[in-house]
């Protein structure tokens, strides 16, 4: 059985002032491909480019 797929949604689902979702920073563009990448591309995001977000 795969592992369920890796989101860092926490359903707080509206888009700030930056185009950047409220609650897992994702821009619109990253939530809309967020079906078609693949674990790796998924991992990245959350292990790279949102934390750095976070922290701007």
């Amino acid at each position: 059985m795969a592992p369920p797929p890796l989101t860092p949604c926490i359903g707080i689902c509206e888009l700030d002032h930056r185009g950047l979702c409220k609650g897992c920073l994702r821009s619109g563009d990253e939530i809309a491909r967020w079906g078609l990448m693949n674990n790796d591309e998924r991992a990245y995001l959350m292990d790279h480019v949102l934390p750095e977000r976070e922290d701007a």
